[in-house]
């Protein structure tokens, strides 16, 4: 896994629960501590970090995955503006990931390994209104990461989205099929005089 990542979740952690909590965490963890961005460091690692956080120990991986996930996108905009450019909701967001996102992804930190997502229909799956599926392909199978990105982006656009996975690769299925549904935006009415 690449060091923004360990770098990221570094952020998140200091922001929830303070400075010193990034030292406890990496001595609850035994892990290294010290990540550059371009570095790469073992998958084990971050899953460590996340089950050492306060409470941590309780959740499941996948909660710990979506936590941060969703935690991550206020950051990841902050530093990366580029990439959140031209898009006013997530869905258009995450039509641009393997074509324009990845791609960036792969120049900033070379030798990155990217998930990949289409937004092909899945047979046998139907689609309610403001639905869309996403399938997820990943040798490192982390969806519930992919679904925390998706709940971030949401928040980021001010949308509200729930995510369901008929299909997962960690039940045996070819690929995920992350089944994100809006809630339709409101318009805000303004009082007309009178």
């Amino acid at each position: 896994m690449k060091g923004i990542i360990f770098n990221l979740l570094e952020e998140v952690v200091t922001q929830e629960h303070g400075e010193e909590a990034w030292e406890d965490l990496l001595d609850r963890s035994g892990a290294e501590g010290v990540y550059t961005s371009l570095g790469s460091y073992p998958d084990q690692e971050f899953v460590a970090l996340l089950q050492a956080l306060p409470g941590g120990a309780g959740p499941a991986p996948g909660d710990l995955f979506r936590w941060f996930g969703r935690a991550a996108i206020p950051l990841l905009a902050q530093r990366y503006p580029v990439l959140f450019e031209g898009h006013d909701s997530t869905r258009s967001l995450l039509g641009a990931l393997n074509d324009i996102i990845h791609p960036e992804v792969r120049k900033l930190y070379p030798g990155a390994e990217v998930p990949i997502f289409d937004l092909d229909p899945i047979p046998g799956l139907d689609l309610p209104d403001h639905t869309v599926i996403i399938g997820y392909r990943s040798g490192r199978r982390l969806c519930a990461l992919a679904e925390g990105f998706i709940q971030g982006a949401a928040d980021h656009f001010g949308e509200r989205v729930t995510v369901g996975q008929p299909r997962c690769m960690l039940r045996g299925d070819e690929r995920c099929a992350l089944v994100c549904t809006f809630a339709p935006r409101r318009e805000h009415v303004r009082a007309g005089p009178g």
